[in-house]
């Protein structure tokens, strides 16, 4: 799953582990998290960064982190639902979307350092 930074690099990191997105999906079980070669330049994204080691990682772009389970994927029908979960995916009210988005929820992480890898 390709993820803008620092968002891949805060999932890897158990800060974040809900990944917001506009599509639900049915799979479960492991998957790659891919960093992308933009990254997300809202504020909010890089103020969890907190250790010299996650600023490293989340400087990484176009390859591989780590490995997660994905173990749900939550709908979001409502900005209040959406504003439940604020403190696992880590997104300003703002930017939900109606009518729904929905939240890929992630377990058992696991860095892989970086391997750079084309999305």
């Amino acid at each position: 799953l390709s993820i803008k930074q620092p968002w891949a690099s805060l999932i890897i990191a158990g800060v974040k582990t809900i990944e917001i997105r506009t599509w639900p999906t049915s799979k479960r079980g492991p998957i790659l998290i891919h960093t992308g070669m933009i990254p997300d330049e809202r504020p909010e994204a890089w103020e969890l960064i907190d250790t010299p080691e996650l600023e490293r990682s989340a400087k990484r772009m176009g390859g591989i982190l780590g490995r997660a389970d994905l173990v749900d994927c939550v709908t979001y029908e409502s900005l209040e639902t959406f504003k439940i979960d604020t403190n696992l995916h880590h997104n300003r009210p703002e930017w939900f979307k109606p009518p729904r988005m929905y939240g890929l929820k992630f377990d058992n992480l696991i860095s892989l350092g970086f391997t750079p890898l084309k999305g």
